[in-house]
């Protein structure tokens, strides 16, 4: 049996997370710095295997490996997460060779996962399933490693509604494609409806940060997930469209009215995960083009590249604000 079973404080009881037909779901715990499951089925396991990062309960002593983390980065690209790993390694000083740093997920391909003291960076592939699964383990993670006070970030990029190309977007709401904070998963065939609530004053914290760094703008404004990169997010150059140009403009008009001011394909999913389980997260994502001005991204390699390390130059000054360590 997993230690303390039926009385871990990370455990909840109950096991329902969500409401079907359509309700919404329960708030969240209050926050005691613990991390939190909502998974009484746990109990019964002899062993929790995370097969996705090819570790486990029984084979891995978690607590040892990852009971220090305090901050967890997580990105579509495993290459960029690599590269945000070494900038955290070179930004804290940390001892060791930066070209040293493992893929502690090198048993699996599915994802990356790269240790730096108190930070994980970790891929998590494209759209919603995908981090899906990632999240479900990686929580588990924090939880069987006692992790405690740790806050999640997904950094990436988007594309922009009514913003120039470079603009980082601190993400208030996550919203689904009709506009709505919420995220609706399909359980034993019933909806379930989760919010889709961030943390608001870690935005703010984050935007205050972003005036601190040269030519970096960002705003806080709403982010919509959608299911798929082509229609639903209304490009017009995808193997199928069966909508017109202005039809398209029209529909992104009415998200900038709602609101929202980047599209991506994961922050309702990893917003919902976060708030049910307790843990403290925001939305970071850069916006590589105006959607109102075309579809297909045909910016420079070169300009494309530091426009993605925009965010990850902002979580790495956070992170090295909240450790005392920033100049």
């Amino acid at each position: 049996m997993l230690e303390g079973e039926g009385t871990h404080p990370g455990r909840d009881a109950s096991p329902s997370q969500g409401t079907p037909s359509g309700t919404r779901s329960p708030d969240p715990p209050e926050r005691d710095e613990a991390v939190h499951v909502k998974n009484p089925h746990l109990d019964s396991l002899e062993e929790d295997i995370l097969y996705h990062f090819n570790l486990g309960t029984r084979t891995h002593n978690l607590p040892e490996m990852f009971g220090d983390i305090k901050f967890v980065c997580v990105g579509g690209s495993a290459n960029r997460m690599k590269a945000f790993a070494q900038l955290i390694h070179r930004e804290l000083v940390l001892p060791g060779d930066v070209n040293d740093i493992q893929d502690i997920c090198a048993g699996t391909d599915r994802y990356s996962m790269y240790k730096v003291g108190p930070v994980l960076s970790m891929s998590h592939g494209m759209g919603i399933p995908s981090i899906s699964i990632m999240l479900h383990e990686l929580i588990k993670l924090l939880y069987h490693a006692r992790c405690r006070d740790v806050m999640l970030f997904r950094i990436g990029t988007s594309g922009g509604i009514g913003l120039a190309p470079g603009t980082v977007v601190i993400t208030d709401k996550a919203v689904d494609s009709s506009f709505r904070p919420r995220f609706e998963q399909v359980v034993l065939g019933n909806v379930i409806v989760r919010s889709t609530e961030l943390d608001k004053d870690l935005a703010q914290e984050l935007l205050s940060c972003s005036a601190e760094i040269p030519d970096l703008a960002a705003i806080i404004g709403d982010t919509m997930c959608t299911y798929d990169f082509y229609e639903g997010q209304g490009r017009l150059d995808g193997a199928l469209c069966s909508f017109s140009q202005e039809e398209k403009l029209d529909y992104l008009r009415k998200a900038y009215r709602a609101g929202v001011r980047n599209i991506e394909m994961e922050s309702t999913v990893f917003a919902a995960m976060c708030h049910v389980c307790g843990l403290k997260a925001a939305v970071i994502c850069v916006t590589l083009l105006n959607r109102f001005e075309g579809d297909q991204i045909s910016t420079p390699h070169d300009v494309l590249q530091e426009y993605q390390q925009r965010p990850q130059c902002l979580v790495a000054h956070f992170i090295k604000k909240r450790l005392g360590i920033a100049k």
